[in-house]
């Protein structure tokens, strides 16, 4: 039972670390390319409704 607990407990730490590395890592690139950012999430968006449009007509 122990074993699990610390096998549990350096799962999570690594997911913690793993995650606030992508965070600064986005971060950075979000200040560096601002007009590229915005200009790729509106086309991701546009995309996604297109998705869904579809999606819908087929029911």
């Amino acid at each position: 039972m122990r074993k699990n607990i610390g096998q549990f407990m350096k799962g999570m730490g690594m997911g913690v670390a793993l995650g606030c590395t992508a965070g600064v890592v986005g971060t950075c690139y979000m200040k560096k390319n601002k007009k590229g950012v915005k200009h790729n999430a509106g086309k991701a968006l546009h995309s996604i409704g297109d998705l869904l449009e579809n999606v819908t007509d087929m029911f």
